[in-house]
């Protein structure tokens, strides 16, 4: 059985930047992205389809759906972002008893709620300090960079609290809560891989 740090994160945190310097700093993987292709293989639907639905609620007005047999001739339609949710849970969980690793957003604290040697962090930041982030980083004017924060953080938060009956930015649903702005990147891999070891 692995031992598994999950990162939730604001948009603009720095929450993957994190993962990743923490996967590199303990040598173990990071999944972010990735379990888009590996739920892909699971579900046997396309990387593209699903890439564009990661981390977002079904609409229950419009959405995608998928028909397939049921038995004596009866066909049931499901929401594709409700096929990659039980997808990406399933992959988390199957890399969570296997390996060590960090798992990044996708409901994984909810999903591995029940592991003992996990723990679940929530990455969060205050506005200014993330539209610092997100302009820089992705070369954006502060009303366009503004409008991405929003827009990204309330996918998130209605996927999160759609498929976990959870409020994502509780904070009371982490082990460990860290304000990106306040401490440095190298104090935040030393918190991290100290909660890591003592696991």
């Amino acid at each position: 059985m692995g031992k598994v740090i999950t990162i939730g994160r604001e948009f603009g945190s720095n929450g993957r930047a994190i993962a990743r310097e923490l996967s590199e700093a303990l040598g173990i993987q990071f999944y972010d992205k990735e379990l888009i292709e590996m739920a892909a293989k699971k579900s046997k639907l396309s990387d593209e389809d699903l890439a564009e639905i990661d981390e977002t609620r079904a609409n229950p007005w419009i959405y995608s759906s998928v028909g397939y047999q049921v038995g004596s001739g009866y066909t049931t339609v499901e929401p594709i972002n409700d096929l990659l949710y039980q997808a990406e849970a399933s992959v988390i969980r199957d890399v969570a008893e296997s390996e060590n690793c960090i798992i990044v957003g996708r409901c994984s604290d909810y999903v591995l709620k029940d592991k003992i040697d996990s723990r679940h962090v929530f990455v969060y930041a205050p506005l200014n300090y993330r539209l610092s982030v997100v302009m820089n980083r992705d070369n954006l004017d502060e009303k366009k960079a503004r409008s991405v924060i929003k827009k990204v953080d309330k996918r998130r938060r209605l996927y999160y609290n759609f498929y976990t009956d959870r409020n994502w930015n509780d904070l009371r649903n982490y082990d460990l809560s860290l304000d990106s702005s306040i401490f440095s990147m190298q104090d935040i891999i030393g918190i991290l891989t100290e909660v890591y070891e003592t696991m």
